[in-house]
């Protein structure tokens, strides 16, 4: 046995054949008859709801990095919002991603963009990587929340009711887009920034990583792509320092700070940036 097969993660099958099978899912877009603008448009709010009020604001910005807070309702809002993208539950998504920026692009990273763009983008996920027997110590603020520990164990057959629910309003066309196709948008959209801003764009700050900051990559990910200005400073609720620099979840932050539903809001004071 070779070094390098020794040291290669097993499969996690239950993963990869469910992404095989939600990609598999979205084809069915390609029918005409699953076609409908509705349904494009279930697709596309379903993307903000989840992707950007759930994974970016929730999970990542609000909860992964405290950088800034907001009344516990509104919180577990956002963790429900999170758990709609179907990236595993918020304890496993949060401790997860608290160790990479720990080990950001060394080899415990498991998303090491040093091992290629295919394995940052999505080919860690379909192994059993050592960082998941790590995520207790990086999750001990919200372990023992109940609110947290129901949609760590229940993200999946919440997804299935969703399911339901969208066949009820408005068929397949709104199950297929709404849900297969959506996912699978919104998983690449999420490891583009794995991936895409650790390869491509530019270097504002000299980072002990790759991490970069790439315009298309915050297009898709409501701000996100700006990884470089983040890494640098992974406490502030914004990404986008430059003026050029559109990030759309810091403007709904701002906005939640105005009517006064966001507090303790963590930014980059100017003359550090």
């Amino acid at each position: 046995m070779t070094v390098a097969t020794a040291a290669r993660p097993a499969i996690n099958w239950p993963t990869s054949l469910f992404m095989v099978a939600v990609h598999i899912g979205a084809l069915f877009a390609l029918l005409p008859s699953n076609f409908r603008w509705s349904a494009v448009g279930v697709a596309l709010f379903l993307h903000w709801f989840t992707g950007c009020l759930g994974i970016t604001l929730g999970w990542h910005r609000l909860i992964a990095h405290r950088s800034f807070q907001v009344p516990k309702w509104l919180e577990y809002f956002f963790v429900f919002c999170g758990s709609l993208a179907c990236q595993h539950g918020p304890i496993e998504w949060i401790g997860l991603h608290r160790h990479h920026h720990t080990h950001s692009d060394q080899p415990s990273d498991h998303h090491d963009s040093n091992k290629g763009f295919w394995w940052s983008h999505m080919g860690w996920l379909l192994r059993e990587v050592p960082a998941q027997e790590e995520i207790d110590r990086y999750v001990r603020d919200i372990a023992t929340d109940p609110v947290y520990l129901f949609f760590n164990k229940y993200f999946f057959p919440l997804q299935v009711v969703l399911g339901f629910l969208l066949y009820a309003l408005g068929g397949w066309p709104f199950v297929v887009w709404g849900i297969f196709v959506r996912l699978v948008v919104v998983y690449h959209c999420t490891w583009l920034v794995n991936s895409a801003t650790h390869k491509f764009g530019y270097r504002s700050y000299q980072t002990e990583d790759k991490s970069t900051n790439c315009w298309w990559v915050a297009v898709v990910t409501y701000g996100e792509g700006w990884h470089n200005n983040h890494h640098a400073f992974q406490y502030s609720a914004r990404h986008g320092l430059k003026w050029w620099e559109i990030d759309m979840t810091w403007m709904i932050i701002s906005f939640l700070q105005t009517v006064g539903l966001a507090h303790k809001v963590k930014l980059v004071d100017r003359a550090e940036a």
